[in-house]
């Protein structure tokens, strides 16, 4: 079973988009929120590459990117094989 981080925060519509598909694929996440914890943040950003945006996905410790990035790599076939399906 792949291992899901999904930093994000409340209100956020690509949030909820992203983990409406990681829920679709039955995948199991740990939810981090950045909205009011500056180092985590600060984690977050430097994890993703200077990404400041939220969501910001990663799957067993690999950076998938944002909500768009995941949709993506869903469409394309990648993303059950990373989960694991």
């Amino acid at each position: 079973m792949a291992k899901i981080e999904i930093y994000t925060s409340p209100y956020c519509g690509y949030c909820a988009r992203a983990k409406r598909l990681l829920d679709s694929k039955k995948a199991a996440y740990t939810e981090v929120d950045v909205s009011s914890d500056n180092e985590l943040r600060d984690k977050m950003i430097l994890r993703a590459g200077g990404r400041r945006t939220v969501p910001q996905i990663f799957i067993d410790g690999k950076h998938v990117g944002g909500s768009d990035d995941l949709q993506a790599l869903d469409a394309t076939g990648g993303l059950d094989p990373l989960l694991g399906n």
